[in-house]
């Protein structure tokens, strides 16, 4: 007990000594301290603390811009890593940015450029192919054919014509150009008969590869690829021609098919069905791929979307821009002795669901596969073909030699 008090005593005397050096030390400072604002002139009560300013205030988000409700708040991880280096979490905001006006700011500068979009029909004459076409955008955008007179002799190849419009919708301007092939499938000997319609495929992506490969290249490159064929299928109710399976099967490579049965007022609703199963087990005997391709299915969502699209095809369509009156409203449709079909009638015909698919919900993909697939894999052909493309000055852009 002696012992411990001893230490204790010892400890509280090195305790005492230390406090002492601080408080010598703290008193040197303060007179140091002193002496320099002495020497300097200025008085300690003159000296005046540092004024404390208020934190700056984090702006508002402005009333007109509503946050996506999509988009999850997503809080920065506390204590994993420094500053400033990224994880590849979402970071917390501490007010509002603007971010999500870029979309609003992509569609005002869409909007003033506008969009293209090209289309062809093929199939054979008197189907329907430019009445359809009139119906689907619903404005005279695809010149009716007459048909061929007595006097007048059928072309001996498929001709290629081509017209554009330019229509407008809800502000949205869209350069429509409709590509049709008279003469298609009306020869005795149509052997061959697609490879005009395959040239002229290959045209377009050999005029859009020459702007690109220009060393004084255009901002906007005029775009006349071909980004969807509507194909017509005669309303037969048996089974495809060799001439259908052959057209689709060479073309489906290079272009976005869709078929379609045309005039499928023609055919009883038992028969509509059972022709439909039939072409598309027909379709997949020939390993023909029509427009949406299972392979280009981005995630889930898209693959049940399209797996919709795909058991409904071919889709069963039928054409007319004249309206009738039917219950107290007027619709578009085709008068019968037994009624009035009407096209936009999910019951009547499919004109509905192909209108939705390739306007409403697909247009934009469409354009998308033939840009980054179709005329992808025509570019790299020619340039592994050609051992690349020498540039093309502004002032030889018709001088088929640089190619």
């Amino acid at each position: 007990m002696q012992r411990f008090c001893k230490t204790h005593y010892s400890l509280m005397c090195n305790l005492c000594g230390f406090l002492q050096l601080i408080l010598l030390f703290l008193n040197n400072n303060i007179l140091y301290m002193q002496n320099r604002v002495e020497e300097s002139g200025v008085h300690m009560s003159e000296i005046v603390p540092p004024e404390v300013r208020p934190k700056p205030a984090v702006p508002a988000k402005p009333s007109h811009v509503a946050l996506p409700s999509s988009v999850p708040f997503v809080p920065s991880p506390q204590g994993t890593g420094g500053e400033g280096q990224g994880s590849g979490r979402g970071s917390a905001l501490l007010g509002y940015i603007g971010i999500d006006t870029i979309i609003e700011q992509m569609r005002k500068k869409t909007m003033k450029t506008g969009f293209d979009f090209n289309i062809m029909v093929v199939g054979q004459s008197g189907l329907g192919k430019s009445t359809l076409v009139n119906t689907l955008f619903k404005s005279q955008v695809s010149r009716r054919s007459t048909g061929w007179s007595r006097d007048e002799k059928i072309p001996k190849t498929v001709e290629i014509k081509s017209v554009s419009h330019v229509i407008e919708e809800g502000g949205v301007k869209m350069k429509l150009t409709v590509i049709d092939t008279p003469g298609f499938g009306d020869q005795i000997n149509n052997e061959n008969c697609w490879e005009p319609i395959s040239k002229y495929i290959n045209e377009q992506y050999e005029k859009f590869l020459k702007e690109e490969v220009n060393i004084a290249r255009k901002k906007r490159i005029p775009d006349t690829r071909v980004h969807c064929c509507l194909y017509f299928i005669s309303p037969t109710g048996h089974t495809l021609r060799q001439l259908d399976t052959e057209f689709m099967k060479h073309l489906s490579r290079v272009v976005n098919i869709i078929p379609i049965i045309a005039k499928s007022d023609t055919l009883t609703l038992d028969e509509k069905t059972e022709f439909k199963q039939r072409v598309r087990k027909e379709l997949e005997a020939c390993g023909i791929e029509c427009y949406p391709q299972k392979e280009f299915d981005e995630d889930m969502e898209d693959k049940s979307d399209n797996d919709k699209i795909r058991e409904a095809m071919p889709f069963a369509v039928v054409g007319s821009d004249k309206e009738y009156q039917a219950n107290g409203k007027r619709i578009l449709g085709r008068k019968t002795a037994w009624g009035v079909v009407e096209v936009e009638n999910p019951n009547h015909c499919e004109f509905s669901l192909l209108r939705d698919f390739m306007i409403r919900s697909h247009l934009q993909d469409l354009k998308e596969v033939t840009h980054n697939i179709h005329y992808e894999t025509y570019r790299a052909k020619r340039l592994n073909d050609n051992g690349g493309l020498h540039p093309i000055s502004s002032g030889q852009d018709t001088q088929e030699s640089n190619l």
